[in-house]
């Protein structure tokens, strides 16, 4: 039976891009990438992006395609750790708020204060009414911040259960990717119902016109880069402030300048010669 669900889903699936044109449209959506980081920069604009989805969809992948040839005190990414013990006591919201952007900033949520929505509540990491409380307070604090200036873009990557678990598989063999199996991850596993609701109800509560949620199918992943890099893109009207052709000026000469013996200094040893 299972096997019977793989072929009928690899049928299912659109032919996947050529490597040569994926890597082609990639490059020139980053390059576009960079003129939007110049606008944002000219005209100081605020902007945060969330990335939420199920554990493997891909998120990661896009995040760092988007951030790949920007400027980091430009576009930085914020993926923070589990709460301490301190913050926990605080008011839901604060730790976030402290990420959000300044005037000629982008930044990146890999996951955000959605955690409360999806695994705090599925795994029980909050009381009831501090899941209840999120629900009602969410939508009215992300209306405030895009009252202030703040263009909010939400993105919900999409993959299936069987392409969820061929990545699990995936990282149980290569062992670069094996740190991304956290605990929470594996427990993940044997409750996808349970998200599969959770994310429902969040969606039911928090997709709202000022802030909608877009949903990036992401079963293939070249694909989900290019569309949600291209959909980034039509989300934010820019223009191309690209500088002219730079000429580099003369270097000046060096006028007695002697430099210190070679074996005053230390160097990395020459492993690759």
């Amino acid at each position: 039976m299972d096997k019977k669900r793989a072929e009928s889903a690899a049928k299912s699936k659109p032919a996947k891009i050529a490597k040569r044109v994926y890597e082609k449209e990639l490059f020139r959506l980053q390059l576009e990438l960079v003129k939007l980081q110049e606008w944002i920069k000219h005209k100081g604009l605020k902007v945060v992006v969330i990335f939420e989805g199920r554990d493997a969809a891909g998120k990661g992948g896009v995040i760092k395609r988007i951030a790949q040839h920007l400027n980091p005190r430009i576009c930085r990414i914020a993926a923070l750790p589990a709460p301490t013990e301190r913050e926990k006591t605080q008011w839901y919201f604060q730790r976030y708020t402290a990420q959000l952007p300044a005037a000629g900033e982008m930044v990146l949520f890999d996951r955000s204060w959605y955690n409360r929505a999806g695994v705090e509540q599925v795994m029980g990491f909050c009381t009831d009414e501090e899941y209840e409380e999120f629900m009602r307070s969410c939508p009215e604090f992300e209306r405030m911040l895009v009252r202030s200036g703040i263009i909010l873009i939400k993105y919900w990557f999409s993959v299936s259960d069987d392409e969820q678990e061929r990545r699990f598989q995936s990282r149980l063999i290569e062992p670069h990717k094996r740190w991304k199996l956290s605990p929470m991850d594996l427990e993940s596993r044997t409750r996808w119902v349970e998200y599969s609701k959770a994310k429902d109800v969040m969606f039911a509560h928090t997709d709202i016109k000022q802030a909608p949620w877009y949903v990036v199918k992401s079963d293939i992943k070249k694909h989900a880069r290019l569309n949600c890099i291209a959909h980034l893109l039509s989300m934010i009207p820019y223009e191309d402030l690209t500088p002219k052709p730079i000429e580099l000026p003369e270097r000046n000469e060096s006028r007695g300048y002697v430099r210190p013996p070679l074996s005053d200094q230390t160097f990395v040893p020459d492993i690759y010669p």
